[in-house]
């Protein structure tokens, strides 16, 4: 949090979920366990977050919206449509390369500790079309020639290739986003 900003309760219950996960796995969560470490009443954890579900949930969304906002800052930095998209790419995957809590979801597909993977893949509409509304919003600077479908089209599958990348990584953030800059660039010739 910046200085000065105050952390919220329900900030600080996230924040332990996270350490946690990242230390012993998903598994080991538990909303006292939890409450112990934020120095609260389990009834406080309930009360700001809900179940281990919504606990979950809210966890995904928040690393989401972080990695959103890497995007956001990405596609305003940009006046071309495929420079915006390249270098989009590659902050999504720098970050998720340092990413403690994607790699404690993501290593577990090799454990049993598999809980949080689907709110990243077969769960993970609301994950694809939050993510494609907030980049079609950006894309509407650009004259990229593209109508609102194909727009739509484009979004939704290099937000899919990206997170197949983040989840998979088959080269250096500085390929991939090249190799998707590169696609991107043949999509719109």
């Amino acid at each position: 949090m910046g200085a000065g900003v105050p952390e919220t309760t329900r900030q600080r219950i996230l924040d332990a979920a996270a350490e946690m996960t990242t230390e012993t796995g998903w598994a080991s969560v538990t909303m006292s366990r939890i409450a112990q470490r934020c120095g609260v009443s389990r009834q406080t954890v309930y009360n700001d977050i809900g179940a281990k579900p919504a606990l979950a949930k809210s966890l995904i969304l928040r690393e989401l919206e972080q990695f959103l906002a890497v995007v956001s800052a990405s596609f305003d930095q940009e006046d071309d449509f495929v420079r915006a998209i390249r270098r989009a790419t590659y902050a999504v995957l720098d970050r998720a390369q340092d990413n403690k809590l994607l790699h404690a979801v993501v290593s577990a597909t090799h454990g049993a500790d598999t809980e949080l993977l689907p709110y990243l893949t077969s769960q993970s509409e609301g994950l694809l079309g939050y993510a494609t509304e907030i980049i079609h919003e950006h894309i509407e600077k650009f004259d990229h020639g593209l109508s609102d479908r194909q727009a739509d089209v484009a979004i939704e599958t290099m937000v899919r290739v990206v997170l197949s990348h983040v989840m998979q990584p088959t080269g250096t953030p500085d390929q991939t986003a090249d190799d998707i800059a590169w696609l991107m660039s043949r999509v719109l010739a």
